[in-house]
């Protein structure tokens, strides 16, 4: 084999445990079920790959999107009476999507590390790869909190947002996405501006609940407020929100603009 074509493919192993964070040689315990004895059509992986070291690459795959083999793999029925698990895998097939995406993720990720990061004036020391987690964090779409909730709020409603995002709140799933109170505020906003205010003050209520110290949510249900023309409550969120941030120039430069006074009294 010549050598240019050897260093090819040792990168895009280098390549693939990167994308893994774990040691690309890493032996499988034992043979999972349904699993083929030869691999057929890799278009990515080096064809002589070794089978352990293969297995131990798909299965950071399903530790790093929170899926399992099926995600991207066809099964198919085992043949009746045959020992074992009542399905297969298919893996020579390209009949998913996700495979096919998978696939141009691999080299996305190669030409990431090996071609653009490298190029960085004054890279970090020592050198920071991209993997799979980095955008994943074990979601198998790698949304914000802002996006998740959206595209939630679009297809279900509101209600299906907040319910969402109060499972997924007690779960904390490995970091998938940010609860902190920043991307709640960030959307309310976004959908006041797009005309849903009610639907913004549901979320910011919500998002108090968690953060009752936070004077930020107040400031931003009162801007939520005067967008919707409702100047009394905004006065009162105003208020709410200096008595947890007193003599804030924000908040009192605000007032101001809008004659609003600090006490009760207009």
């Amino acid at each position: 084999m010549p050598r240019s074509t050897t260093r090819s493919l040792a990168r895009r192993l280098f390549a693939a445990t990167l994308l893994l964070g774990a040691p690309i040689a890493a032996p499988l315990q034992a043979q999972q079920p349904g699993q083929p004895e030869k691999f057929e059509n890799l278009k990515y992986f080096p064809k002589d790959i070794p089978r352990d070291s293969l297995l131990g690459i798909m299965r950071g795959f399903t530790t790093a999107l929170g899926v399992n083999c099926q995600y991207c793999h066809v099964t198919e029925p085992a043949p009746a009476g045959a020992p074992g698990p009542r399905e297969r895998l298919r893996p020579a097939l390209d009949d998913k999507q996700t495979k096919l995406t998978a696939r141009f993720m691999l080299r996305m990720v190669d030409t990431l590390n090996h071609a653009i990061l490298p190029a960085l004036d004054k890279r970090h020391t020592p050198a920071i790869a991209v993997t799979c987690a980095t955008c994943h964090h074990g979601s198998p779409l790698p949304q914000t909190t802002q996006a998740m909730l959206t595209e939630t709020i679009d297809r279900a409603g509101i209600d299906s947002a907040i319910a969402s995002y109060r499972k997924l709140r007690g779960d904390m799933v490995a970091g998938r996405y940010d609860f902190r109170e920043g991307p709640i505020d960030e959307l309310a906003l976004s959908l006041a501006g797009r005309g849903r205010s009610e639907d913004a003050i549901k979320l910011l209520e919500m998002n108090q609940e968690f953060f009752p110290g936070s004077a930020d949510v107040d400031l931003t249900m009162a801007e939520v407020y005067l967008r919707k023309g409702d100047k009394d409550r905004a006065a009162t969120r105003y208020r709410a929100a200096l008595v947890k941030r007193p003599n804030d120039p924000r908040i009192m430069r605000r007032m101001q603009e809008l004659g609003v006074k600090p006490d009760s009294t207009r």
